[in-house]
């Protein structure tokens, strides 16, 4: 089972910054990241040989857009059955609700929603 944490607050460097740090005590982790980064991006500096998977998706609410990109991407980091995932919002405000969307049947026998990590 893979242990997910959502990330949120602050900025897209402060929830990078805490992933790295985060993923860094982890044996095989991926992070799914919302948005693209602008200016520093401390996840494009994990090295090449590192048991960590990076994805990138294009800003937007993945519980009010459908979450068609979110749930594909989801799928593709579970099947490297990660020890880790970690989920970083640009915008918080839904996280109720995105929470709701990890505990459908098809993720509860994958995910355990560990910690969530807050950034503010």
């Amino acid at each position: 089972m893979t242990r997910l944490s959502l990330v949120f607050g602050g900025n897209h460097a402060a929830r990078e910054r805490a992933i790295a740090v985060a993923a860094a005590n982890s044996v095989r982790s991926s992070a799914i990241i919302e948005g693209i980064p602008s200016g520093e991006a401390a996840l494009d500096e994990v090295p090449a040989n590192a048991d960590f998977e990076l994805f990138r998706v294009a800003a937007g609410c993945p519980c009010c857009h459908g979450n068609l990109t979110m749930r594909v991407t989801l799928n593709r980091a579970l099947r490297r059955r990660p020890e880790r995932l970690y989920l970083s919002l640009s915008n918080a405000a839904h996280k109720a609700e995105v929470l709701s969307f990890l505990q459908e049947p098809q993720y509860q026998s994958l995910l355990d929603i560990g910690p969530e990590i807050d950034c503010s």
